[in-house]
């Protein structure tokens, strides 16, 4: 499993937010250069940059650091962030992305964004689903920015693409994204389950190398991390085991 460290960019800054909660953000003050650097000093080979002024605002704001980001060596970026359109996919990845993340869109214009899976390849584009567990334990689709609920879930969402090649899929469990509370295995071991030929990215919880463990044992491809190694709580040494390039 490869571990992907996440930079989230909002007003040009290295941020977090918890719970997708605009109004509880953390600032770093690491600039998002530095912050790649230091990332791929690490070892990772990926790392997972989401505009969050674009996918509350649809604000372009950010694009101009992400495609300095982007022409940086030795790293790929896999950026997300209010691409809507395939305008705005297709310059992300002129940009210098070498996968766009879709989230939203692959709920409001799937048609669309099967188009996008033909035209710009699998292998480009990661569908995006951020869900909330029900009183039933099923994992329903949050969408726009994670304001607002849908009833539909996961596992309909991900069928809805089963016939168009879809590689790959990131799944945040919102209740813990920057909570630091532990990652949702069996959410992730059902996933993997359910849809083996998809390579799965677990989102949400991280805190140690238990978890990453964890999350490799049950069949997750990757792991996307943003808080627990901005504040560096899981020492190097434990975390090269994710790490391609270590």
């Amino acid at each position: 499993m490869r571990l992907i460290p996440a930079i989230d960019l909002k007003a040009g800054r290295c941020v977090r937010l918890l719970q997708g909660d605009f109004a509880a953000v953390t600032r770093y003050e690491i600039e998002p250069h530095a912050l790649l650097a230091k990332y791929r000093d690490y070892g990772a080979d990926w790392l997972h940059v989401v505009d969050l002024d674009g996918a509350r605002e649809g604000s372009s704001g950010n694009r101009a650091i992400i495609a300095d980001l982007a022409a940086q060596a030795g790293v790929r970026l896999q950026v997300g962030g209010g691409l809507r359109n395939t305008a705005a996919v297709a310059q992300m990845l002129e940009f210098g992305a070498s996968r766009v993340v879709v989230g939203s869109a692959a709920l409001i214009k799937a048609e669309q964004v099967r188009s996008w899976l033909k035209e710009f390849g699998p292998d480009r584009i990661t569908l995006a689903f951020d869900v909330r567990l029900d009183e039933t334990g099923t994992p329903r689709v949050a969408t726009h920015a994670w304001r607002r609920q849908s009833l539909l879930s996961l596992w309909d969402a991900v069928a809805g693409f089963a016939n168009f090649e879809l590689q790959h899929v990131l799944c945040t469990d919102v209740s813990r994204d920057g909570a630091l509370t532990g990652p949702n295995i069996e959410l992730y071991r059902e996933a993997v389950r359910r849809f083996p030929q998809i390579e799965w990215q677990a989102s949400g919880g991280i805190r140690d190398a238990t978890d990453l463990r964890a999350l490799a044992a049950c069949g997750a491809s990757a792991a996307i991390s943003g808080k627990a190694l901005l504040e560096e709580l899981i020492p190097i040494e434990e975390l090269r085991a994710f790490l391609p390039n270590a």
